[in-house]
């Protein structure tokens, strides 16, 4: 499975339903199950960003279609950022000619 990171900023329409956010990432996390992918921790940001996922999904499409389904909700916009681990840097560091 790869990793993201999932980088989020409030709409107008998810500032103005803030309260309801907490019961949105719930939602969300059921939505990325639903899709073969996988909310693994949560964390609310100061900053450029107001809220980032850590993410995991078979591979690339799962998580911009994931990604999309819930922006499309209306409430996010979105950043997804591939990560690799440190044993994926290793392998890709040692594959260079």
């Amino acid at each position: 499975m790869s990793k993201y990171l999932i980088l989020f900023r409030f709409t107008q329409k998810g500032i103005e339903h803030i309260k309801e956010a907490p019961a949105r990432i719930e939602a969300a996390k059921q939505l990325f199950r639903k899709m073969n992918a996988k909310v693994e921790e949560f964390y609310a940001l100061m900053g450029r960003y107001d809220t980032m996922f850590i993410a995991e999904a078979p591979d690339d499409e799962t998580i911009i279609t994931a990604v999309a389904a819930l922006c499309s909700l209306g409430n996010v916009q979105a950043e997804t950022i591939r990560a690799f681990t440190e044993e994926e840097f290793r392998n890709l560091v040692a594959a260079m000619p």
